[in-house]
């Protein structure tokens, strides 16, 4: 069944545009009828022109209103009939609670369609698999239901966890009542003792959960690393960050030759991608699961000229940011993600950062990208390894300021001071105008670096009520919050 998948993908990847038009087309037919629709005179749309003329672009508080009606129960506000889930995700840079509506379609042709393709493509790359001979451990969130009933709240990854089909349960660890507990350390507990003594061959969920988990699997069993404990796993399916700081530390608990790493990008508002070789060339664009993509250059969006171009028009090595149309209700969507093309036949992408996920107090212009490369290769020069970090801006006077860095080692570097160096002189050569801001000290000051000892970033989610397999630690800020909250707990 999944080898007839491929076919699939393979026409839309042959024919990117009209896959594109056709979801384009669909979208506007179910969102006619629409409050939402309505509103925005869907019936007159009959081009693109006229669908970004009539619907402006939107970030989520901008959105929030219709959500909200929805939550209330009101039905055909943003999609037909009554939307009955809501997957709850905090956003990087905003404490409060984001809502993004669920519909059944997102859930069967978007979210499970793209499950089925990960699997799909790993069979394709790997036909000898013996996946399926064992379970898979799958990490998830926890679920609730509102005070007025009205529908259920969750991450997403709960969501899915609850609405699999009653025949993955024999497939998958842990049992769905303990993938649903609230208690995140009990639930770690739990999922470890079930694990332990099963014959499991895949994982799947967010790195540095995972990380923890089997960690604590090892404690359980006594054994020296993971493929002892599990000799036949061959598959981690991982997303929600970037996975380059963790790989080490997974080939040391894992140090199996048949290990393979599968990368989707599944967000709340949608599934978007999924590598598709190995070695990975990117994420492989995915054009028929109900989402219509926009694009907006980032040297536009900074000066806040919201001018989108269709999949048609975009090019390599330009940073985007991207915008979704989807059968989850969601219209002209700001999801808050930076993207970059690395092939364009067929249409291939990879996370840069985030909108708001950036360092600028001085001119500096850090992305993620550029934080967690320079981190890479200074581990690497300094043999040493990470677990987290979140870096803040440190404001000396009205002229000149540095970045404080805050870093989770799992292998200490011999010499904080040359790490130090290290890093600074890679972030050089990686952005010039860091470089620039950085020449004789005189605006960037020399990085400082704060070592997280006692757990600080892991008793920081748990304040902030972000244990759970999707919520992770904020990487850039440019205002000294989370910083200053961090600080107050060394």
């Amino acid at each position: 069944m999944m080898k007839k998948r491929i076919d699939k993908i393979e026409i839309f990847c042959k024919k990117p545009i009209q896959a594109q038009k056709s979801i384009f087309d669909f979208l506007l037919l179910k969102g006619k009828e629409t409050a939402f629709g309505k509103e925005h005179f869907f019936q007159d749309i009959k081009t693109y022109a006229q669908f970004s003329e009539n619907i402006p672009i939107r970030t989520y508080e901008e959105f929030s209103g219709f959500i909200e009606k929805a939550r209330k129960g009101e039905k055909n506000v943003l999609w037909p009939g009554k939307i009955n889930w809501f997957a709850k995700s905090s956003g990087t840079t905003n404490a409060k609670s984001k809502f993004i509506p669920i519909t059944q379609e997102s859930l069967n042709d978007c979210h499970f369609k793209g499950g089925k393709d990960m699997l799909s493509l790993y069979g394709n790359n790997f036909p000898f698999s013996d996946m399926y001979n064992g379970k898979g451990l799958m990490l998830g969130g926890t679920i609730k239901k509102s005070k007025d009933g009205n529908y259920k709240d969750g991450d997403l990854s709960a969501i899915l966890l609850d609405e699999f089909p009653f025949w993955v349960s024999y497939h998958r660890i842990p049992d769905i009542e303990t993938a649903l507990i609230s208690e995140w350390e009990e639930k770690l507990e739990r999922i470890a003792r079930q694990a332990v003594n099963a014959n499991i061959t895949n994982l799947t969920g967010v790195p540095s959960w995972m990380l923890i988990l089997l960690k604590r699997v090892l404690v359980i069993s006594g054994k020296k690393n993971i493929s002892e404990v599990w000799p036949n796993l061959e598959l981690y399916m991982h997303g929600g960050v970037n996975f380059e700081p963790y790989k080490e530390q997974f080939k040391t608990l894992i140090p199996s030759k048949k290990m393979n790493y599968l990368e989707g990008y599944n967000a709340s508002e949608g599934f978007i991608g999924i590598q598709d070789k190995t070695p990975s060339e990117g994420l492989l664009l995915m054009l028929d699961y109900g989402i219509f993509y926009e694009f907006i250059p980032m040297d536009k969006y900074k000066k806040g000229q919201l001018e989108t171009i269709p999949l048609k028009g975009v090019e390599l090595n330009i940073d985007y940011a991207l915008v979704i149309s989807t059968n989850g209700g969601l219209w002209r969507y700001l999801i808050g993600d930076v993207i970059r093309f690395t092939t364009l036949f067929p249409f291939r992408i990879k996370i840069i950062g985030r909108t708001k996920s950036f360092l600028n107090a001085f001119g500096e212009e850090l992305i993620v990208e550029n934080t967690d490369k320079a981190l890479l290769e200074t581990c690497n020069t300094c043999k040493a390894s990470i677990k987290d970090y979140t870096v803040a801006p440190i404001f000396i006077d009205d002229n000149s300021g540095g970045h404080q860095w805050f870093i989770e080692f799992t292998v200490d570097p011999e010499n904080i001071e040359i790490f130090t160096q290290e890093l600074d002189t890679n972030l050089k050569n990686l952005n010039s105008d860091y470089a620039a801001k950085r020449t004789k000290n005189l605006i960037l000051k020399s990085p400082e670096i704060i070592v997280i000892q006692n757990n600080e970033f892991y008793t920081w989610l748990k304040q902030n009520n972000r244990l759970g397999g999707q919520y992770k630690i904020p990487r850039l800020c440019n205002d000294r919050k989370i910083a200053e909250e961090i600080l107050s707990l060394l």
